[in-house]
């Protein structure tokens, strides 16, 4: 953030704990206004003992989850520990759009082979943000911060991004045709219809028979296929599959009675 603003704004060392609270800076990123949270580190729970650490840690955790884009920032010497990993799965938890930064890149000897190294542990470790921004940058010389910038603009659009029901339902009706739901005691389960939901991050509803008898493994392969076909890598899908006796919001509720008043009306105006 320092090399971000241009200025020692925010006390940095060597030492681990130097930054107790989240700390929020508003500023211009190059044409992009964003207002920034430096969270505290955050250590394994057994190693949490101080008080004062454990608010640190509570205070960036509840940054995590009012945040739009989270930046995971990791050292290039020693990426994707434990606690990176929670984090970054609380950020997709939470619905945030991630955008993995590695830190320190300028001390890397061999960058392609770590790089290489790097891509496949992410995709191991973290399925479920598949094709999230990797960037490499040097908080101490600045490079790869432009592209960081470019990453984080992406990921937001991405996380904000609307795609029409004509659209989703021409594609659903491709993967389907493509991979067949399961057809559980030899009934085929039938998906119908297809809508967007929500967005931030988008979240897709699929109206279909017996909904609960869908395995996960399905739910899957349609989020991956949203992923690849409709360019959203790394953010979070959300897709709810539903029964179509659920969309019927009338269909318990009893036929309703005329009203003794309209009864009454009725007849003054047939009197009259």
């Amino acid at each position: 953030i320092n090399r971000l603003l241009g200025e020692d704004r925010l006390l940095t060392g060597p030492e681990a704990g130097i930054t107790r609270d989240a700390i929020s800076v508003v500023m211009d990123w190059d044409g992009m206004p964003v207002r920034i949270f430096d969270t505290a580190g955050m250590r394994k729970k057994a190693k949490v003992q101080e008080k004062l650490e454990k608010l640190s840690v509570s205070d960036g955790l509840r940054a995590v989850k009012f945040a739009e884009v989270v930046i995971v920032l990791l050292d290039a010497a020693i990426p994707f520990e434990q606690q990176d990993l929670r984090i970054a799965d609380l950020a997709e938890r939470e619905g945030r759009a991630v955008v993995v930064a590695i830190n320190k890149w300028d001390a890397e000897p061999d960058k392609q082979a770590k790089l290489k190294e790097l891509r496949e542990a992410f995709e191991r470790l973290l399925p479920q943000l598949r094709g999230a921004p990797m960037v490499t940058v040097s908080a101490k010389t600045g490079r790869g911060l432009d592209r960081l910038r470019i990453a984080v603009e992406k990921a937001h659009e991405v996380w904000n991004r609307r795609v029409s029901t004509a659209r989703l339902n021409r594609w659903l009706a491709g993967m389907v045709e493509a991979h067949p739901p399961p057809a559980p005691a030899g009934r085929r389960i039938k998906l119908r219809y297809m809508t967007q939901a929500k967005m931030r991050p988008p979240g897709f509803v699929v109206m279909c028979s017996n909904p609960d008898k869908l395995p996960e493994s399905y739910s899957r392969y349609l989020i991956n296929g949203l992923r690849e076909d409709f360019d959203m890598p790394g953010t979070p899908i959300r897709l709810y599959m539903r029964s179509q006796a659920d969309a019927n919001p009338y269909k318990d509720r009893k036929k309703s009675t005329p009203s003794r008043l309209r009864k009454h009306l009725g007849k003054g105006r047939a009197d009259s």
